[in-house]
């Protein structure tokens, strides 16, 4: 077998994708009133990304070491390339590099610098260059190539879980106007940024179709459409974005989950622009429409 791709629960990558690819998926953890659930593995309750006082967490250094080592034995010596949410939201990556340590060398760590699709598509460029032979330095390149040019945006319905999260920057900037804003938000370096506000969730969402079909920039793109159960404004943005990009290689909706849930709110939609992927295999229809 060749270079196993190993990421966590944040790439919200459908087991379809991640089965096809051999794609491992380490959870993350949400904490709601003292009981501990594991995504994608526990069942969750489906309110878990309205009620007050959730806490999330990462995955530890034991979990990541288990799957390293299972992920290494299967790769029959050709080695690991493990991709996480960016260093600055989650402490998943550091538990990955102390993780790393045990094994000489055969595991390589990548910061995606974001969140959510972006750290899938990123996660599965290194899959397909692992499918294609590559050794695995290859492979950590071809991560650290896509995690360097996926852009991620998000329009985000109301502020509180935002707020409360603390995981967006220049949030006095955001949050210290009366004014009933809809921002719309994007992956800079690692942090989730402000990019635009605006007065209706309309005009962003208008907005966030102009800022993904910029960053194609005619090229040949990968999309992904991301939202907190928003199933119906997903797929009318997914549609929007279509229509106006020439040359849509893959799509891939998937549904942010009750970790990222958690931080931006119901009713989150969110455009992921990928290029430098072969179009992804494995997509159900439910998944791609």
């Amino acid at each position: 077998m060749p270079v196993v791709v190993v990421t966590d629960s944040s790439s919200r990558l459908p087991r379809s994708v991640t089965e096809h690819y051999r794609i491992r998926q380490v959870p993350l953890h949400v904490n709601v009133e003292g009981s501990d659930y594991r995504e994608g593995v526990d069942d969750i309750p489906d309110d878990v990304v309205s009620t007050p006082g959730v806490t999330t967490s990462g995955a530890n250094p034991n979990e990541l070491s288990e799957v390293f080592s299972a992920a290494l034995d299967d790769s029959e010596g050709h080695g690991v390339v493990a991709v996480h949410m960016s260093r600055r939201l989650s402490g998943t990556w550091s538990s990955a590099r102390m993780a790393a340590e045990k094994f000489s060398g055969q595991v390589r760590v990548v910061d995606s610098r974001s969140v959510g699709l972006a750290v899938g598509f990123t996660a599965i460029a290194a899959a397909q260059a692992a499918a294609g032979g590559a050794d695995r330095d290859r492979v950590y390149e071809s991560a650290i190539r896509q995690a360097a040019t996926v852009d991620s945006l998000l329009c985000v319905q109301q502020l509180d879980n935002l707020r409360h999260s603390g995981r967006i920057s220049a949030a006095g900037k955001l949050f210290g106007s009366a004014l009933s804003i809809k921002p719309i938000l994007h992956m800079v370096d690692g942090t989730l940024q402000l990019k635009e506000r605006h007065r209706t969730f309309s005009k962003a969402l208008d907005k966030m179709v102009d800022a993904a079909v910029e960053s194609a920039g005619g090229r040949a793109v990968t999309v992904g459409i991301q939202h907190c159960q928003s199933p119906d404004v997903a797929e009318e943005l997914r549609a929007t974005v279509n229509g106006r990009l020439r040359v849509v290689t893959s799509e891939l909706t998937v549904d942010l989950g009750p970790i990222l849930g958690s931080h931006v709110g119901p009713g989150a939609v969110g455009v992921v622009i990928a290029a430098h992927l072969d179009p992804i295999e494995g997509i159900e229809p439910a998944e791609g429409f």
